[in-house]
């Protein structure tokens, strides 16, 4: 039996949106990725019988965290306010590749924004309308 190790670094994760690197994340998570729908919906029969559907819904949501000091904290302000359609890609070059996105997002709305005697942390949400994970 052999012990594997295996290597995470959160320095080897990009995130590009609209082809800017974003920099200044909140400490833990940096950014989240989720198709919106299964790939598919079942029902079954009172008999069994099962029946598939396939689900053709090509949207996904991806999370960035970032500190309110993040240099890139204005840019996505603008870009929701802009409501340009812009592409987004997270890439991981761990030993574990992925690239997750699409070519197609809008930033939701501007972060919420708190402010307090600590750096507060802000979410922006993209909505990626042909989102994709691609094999690493």
């Amino acid at each position: 039996m052999s012990n594997e190790v295996h290597e995470y670094d959160a320095m080897n994760v990009t995130t590009t949106v609209g082809g800017i690197v974003i920099t200044g994340y909140s400490d833990g998570s940096l950014v989240e990725c989720s198709q919106d729908n299964d790939n598919f919906t079942t029902k079954v029969s009172a008999q069994g019988d099962v029946g598939v559907a396939n689900s053709n819904n090509p949207l996904g949501t991806i999370k960035i965290m970032l500190t309110q000091t993040s240099p890139s904290l204005s840019y996505l302000n603008q870009l929701a306010n802009s409501k340009a359609t812009v592409p987004i890609w997270v890439t991981s070059n761990n030993e574990m590749k992925e690239k997750i996105g699409g070519t197609k997002a809008k930033v939701t709305k501007p972060a919420d924004a708190k402010f307090s005697n600590n750096i507060e942390d802000r979410e922006f949400d993209l909505k990626v309308f042909d989102y994709t994970v691609v094999p690493g």
